[in-house]
């Protein structure tokens, strides 16, 4: 019964094994054809004038700048009030402790 289960779990990972084989062989020839894509991409960039190459990187800025998610006027309102409102509390959480220091300081001299 023992030797029976070690063959038939043997067996299984002889099999898994060889599953596992496959699917790295596939992912490897996937991603050599991934890399000869991006290598006659970029020479084929590379081989476009500067004037060309600057109008594509313009076209690219611009398309994601559409994709932006861009504030209202209120939301905007909004975050800048808090962030000067943060601004102030932090100025003078840092001012107050600044003065006891210089008490405590001062008491003992």
């Amino acid at each position: 019964m023992a030797e029976v289960r070690k063959r038939e779990t043997v067996d299984k990972y002889k099999i898994e094994d060889e599953q596992f084989q496959k699917n790295n062989k596939k992912n490897k020839v996937v991603e050599e054809k991934k890399e000869k894509k991006e290598n006659s991409s970029r020479d084929k960039t590379s081989k476009k004038s500067l004037w060309v190459r600057f109008r594509i990187f313009c076209h690219g800025v611009m398309s994601e700048a559409k994709k932006v998610h861009w504030p209202t006027r209120k939301e905007m309102v909004k975050y800048s009030v808090a962030t000067v409102a943060f601004i102030i509390f932090c100025s003078l959480f840092f001012y107050a402790i600044d003065i006891i220091f210089a008490l405590i300081q001062s008491i003992f001299r």
